[in-house]
C-alpha cells in the first residue's frame, strides 16, 4: 500500500552519505538518455485577495536505474510586490509547505508514497553538490569559502565534507546574530577536527578557499570574479529568476571560468536563464565549454580543478529526478522499519475507462 513519508521520516532515514549515492545514479541515468527529467512546469493566478497570488511548481522525472517516478506538485502563495524590482515572496497563511512529492512504481503504475518536501528539497541539492565537488574540485581541497547560514548552507558543509578532506570552514553571513547561530550549532555537530571560523566580510570567506559555495538570496553578486584564484571551484545555488533580478556571481567569474557546470542544460533553455544565456551570446563563455553534471559523471565529459584554473558549478534548477532517486532509497527504508502510515490503495485507484 502507499505511505506517507514525512520530514522526520528524511531526518530519521536518509543519510547524506545514501543521498550523494542516489543523486549520482540519477544523474548518470539522465547523461545515459535513461533518466526523464523535463524543465519544470510554474503557472501564477490571482488569489481573492489583492495582496496575494497563487504559484504552482512542478516537477516530472523518473529514474529508471531506482524504478521509480515523481511528481512534485509545488503549491505556494505569494506576496504581490508593488517595488519597481517587482520581487516577490513566497508566503502561507499557515506554518506549513503544502508542496507533496509523489511517487510511482515505472513498473506497476501505482503510487508508491506520498512525501513532504522540506527537508528533502535542500538536502537533495546539497547531496547534488557533493556529487559535482567529488568529480570535479581538487583531491586534497581542504579549505571552504561558505557565503550563506541557512539550511542549504548546512547541507552544503555536509555533504562537501563528506566528499573532499575539509578541515577549515571559513563562513559570512551580512546577519551577525544568524552568523553567531549558525557557527554554535555547526561546531556541535562537526568533526572536532572541522575548524568553523566566522569572518566579516564575504571576501574574507573566499580568501584562502580551495572550494567557495554560496548559499544566499541576494539579489546582488556576492562573488566577484576578481576575488578568485586559480586553483578554485565555484558553486552557487541561486538562480536568475523569469524577471531576471537574482545573480550570485558578477560577470568576472563567468569570464574567469575555464568550464562551466550545470544540472540540466534543458533547463537553461526553457526558463531562459539569462545569466549563462548572455555569457555565451557575449563570448565571455564558450558554449563548449558548458557541461551537464550527469555527462561528467557518467565519464562522458572531464573537467577537473587544477592549479591553473577556476571551475564554475552553476546548479541551475531542481529537477524531479532527483526526488525520484532519494525517493526511491527512503521508500525502501521507511517500508523496511515497519512504521509508515499507509493508504488504502483503493482509495487512490479508479476503474479503467474502457472504450468501444
Amino acid at each position: 500500500m502507499p505511505i506517507i513519508i514525512t520530514d522526520e521520516d528524511v531526518r530519521q532515514h536518509l543519510s547524506m552519505r545514501e543521498c550523494i549515492d542516489a543523486m549520482r545514479v540519477a544523474f548518470r541515468d539522465l547523461a545515459e538518455d535513461k533518466a526523464v527529467s523535463l524543465p519544470r512546469l510554474r503557472y501564477k493566478i490571482q488569489a481573492g485577495v489583492p495582496d496575494r497570488s497563487y504559484f504552482a511548481n512542478v516537477h516530472v522525472g523518473a529514474v529508471p536505474s531506482l524504478g521509480v517516478a515523481c511528481v512534485r506538485a509545488g503549491s505556494h502563495m505569494l506576496v504581490n510586490s508593488s517595488s519597481e524590482r517587482g520581487r516577490r515572496s513566497k508566503v502561507n497563511p499557515e506554518p506549513f509547505n503544502w508542496t507533496v512529492i509523489i511517487l510511482y512504481d515505472i513498473n506497476t503504475a501505482e503510487p508508491l508514497a506520498f512525501l513532504h518536501e522540506s527537508q528533502l528539497s535542500g538536502m537533495r541539492v546539497g547531496a547534488t553538490s557533493g556529487v559535482a565537488v567529488a568529480a570535479v574540485a581538487r583531491d586534497d581541497a581542504a579549505v571552504l569559502g561558505l557565503l550563506g547560514t541557512g539550511r542549504q548552507a548546512r547541507a552544503h558543509l555536509e555533504a562537501i565534507s563528506l566528499v573532499r578532506p575539509i578541515r577549515r570552514v571559513q563562513v559570512f553571513s551580512p546577519n551577525p546574530e544568524h552568523l553567531a547561530d549558525f557557527v554554535e550549532r555547526t561546531r556541535e555537530l562537526a568533526r572536532p577536527d572541522l575548524e568553523i571560523v566566522p569572518v566579516v566580510d564575504a571576501r574574507t570567506a573566499i580568501d584562502g578557499a580551495d572550494i567557495v559555495c554560496s548559499n544566499t538570496n541576494s539579489l546582488r553578486p556576492v562573488v566577484l570574479g576578481e576575488w578568485l584564484v586559480p586553483g578554485q571551484m565555484v558553486i552557487t545555488i541561486g538562480n536568475t529568476d523569469a524577471a531576471g533580478l537574482k545573480t550570485e556571481v558578477d560577470e568576472a567569474v563567468f569570464a574567469r571560468a575555464s568550464d562551466v557546470v550545470v544540472n540540466h542544460w534543458a533547463s537553461v533553455i526553457a526558463d531562459n536563464q539569462v545569466e549563462l544565456l548572455d555569457a555565451i551570446e557575449d563570448g565571455r563563455v564558450a558554449r563548449e565549454h558548458v557541461h551537464e553534471l550527469g555527462d561528467i559523471v557518467a565519464g562522458r565529459a572531464t573537467v577537473r580543478s587544477r592549479p591553473d584554473n577556476i571551475v564554475y558549478y552553476k546548479s541551475n534548477t531542481g529537477l524531479a529526478m532527483q526526488f525520484a532517486a532519494a525517493g526511491a532509497i527512503l521508500y525502501r527504508k521507511v517500508k523496511a522499519a515497519g512504521s509508515a502510515h499507509e493508504i488504502p490503495r483503493e482509495w487512490l485507484g479508479s476503474e479503467r475507462y474502457q472504450i468501444g
